[in-house]
């Protein structure tokens, strides 16, 4: 009995030991690559001109660990094209890329522009697999090694403007096509790539072409490649009706008092989890590649991605994080069948089928 109660105490206390040892040893490891990061001077992330990333989440990085960020603000297509047309002079600027899923899994994914990002993500608390809903930190790509998915939300399908459009006349999908609405829909341009045709092609995929022809086009959706335009339309009551504005630009204008509803649920379509506003990847050959592992670490730490979240809106897949400040609409329930916008197959193979033929039908309206 003696032998067996002193064997028992052993396995404990050995593997409390061990355990011990390797949060030591990870520990160590963070801190050697924080000071060597402290060294290279700062750290060139790009992404989406977020007013949280300049107001929030910048500024508490420098904070935290003494690294200054260069921030290079613009839309995925056109990050993407300057770094292939600094390449091409043999320039690499980017340390960090925070881009959609399309652009990440088709471009900078696809084309070689990234370094594995698994081996070095050694912050402790992103390497507990207890922190992550998904038992550890979910990377999207067939490898397990390049692309982060650090946000799983349910995606607005649009927003009204209450004062003119009642909630109850918008049930269901096709309550979209109701003639009262000619002209007063907006919707960012469908035949760029972007957020405005990823929705053009998901209708294609779940409802069909006649739907797409209908809405787009007998419906005399406004389009625009300005977000903040289609928000103050909204606000405006221009266009009452936004099929792609976003949660962060709208916010400040519920705040003022407009009576904005964001709709996530409607009869005729499935509801759609995604994983905005970005997904993660270190540029390869980086030339601040030490600040840029901090950075990557950090974003994805309970810190780090509750600034993020919490100024964007979205629901994150920490287990950490306090979500009370969503809208109750975005957190995915238990239960429910969602159609994941962020699905990888759907992202390089889906998506592009169906936005190809949105394409073909939207373009042939313009000619």
């Amino acid at each position: 009995m003696e032998r067996i109660l002193m064997f028992l105490l052993v396995l404990v206390f050995g593997g409390i030991n061990a355990t011990w040892a390797q949060t030591k040893a990870s520990d160590k490891e963070w801190a050697a690559v924080v000071e060597a990061a402290k060294k290279e001077g700062k750290v060139v992330v790009a992404g989406s001109p977020d007013p949280v990333m300049r107001n929030e989440v910048i500024p508490k990085f420098t904070a935290r660990y003494g690294i200054p960020v260069e921030f290079v603000a613009g839309r995925s297509s056109q990050i993407v094209s300057r770094v292939e047309t600094e390449r091409a002079s043999g320039i690499y600027s980017m340390d960090v890329y925070l881009a959609g899923p399309d652009t990440t899994a088709n471009t900078l994914y696809n084309d070689k522009l990234t370094d594995p990002l698994k081996p070095l993500l050694v912050m402790p608390e992103v390497i507990d697999g207890s922190k992550w809903k998904s038992g550890k930190v979910w990377f999207a790509d067939p490898q397990e090694q390049f692309v982060v998915r650090a946000f799983s939300s349910v995606a607005s399908l649009l927003f009204i403007n209450t004062d003119q459009v009642k909630p109850d006349e918008m049930r269901h999908i096709k309550d979209l096509l109701n003639p009262k609405w000619r002209g007063k829909i907006s919707a960012e341009d469908p035949t760029t790539t972007g957020a405005g045709s990823n929705l053009a092609a998901r209708f294609y995929n779940q409802i069909g072409e006649e739907y797409v022809k209908n809405l787009y086009i007998e419906q005399k959706v406004v389009r625009t490649r300005d977000r903040r335009q289609m928000s103050d339309w909204l606000a405006r009551g221009t266009q009452p009706i936004c099929l792609n504005c976003r949660e962060d630009d709208v916010r400040p204008l519920i705040k003022d008092g407009f009576k904005i509803l964001e709709i996530f649920e409607l009869n005729g379509i499935p509801s759609t989890i995604n994983g905005s506003p970005w997904m993660l990847t270190l540029a390869n050959k980086a030339p601040h590649p030490k600040a840029a592992q901090v950075f990557a670490n950090w974003i994805l730490s309970k810190e780090g991605l509750e600034t993020y979240a919490k100024g964007y809106g979205s629901a994150t897949l920490r287990t950490d994080i306090d979500e009370s400040y969503l809208n109750p609409g975005n957190l995915p329930k238990k239960g429910v069948k969602y159609f994941d916008d962020t699905d990888w197959k759907w992202i390089v193979g889906g998506r592009h089928e169906n936005r190809e033929k949105a394409w073909k039908i939207l373009k042939a309206a313009k000619q």
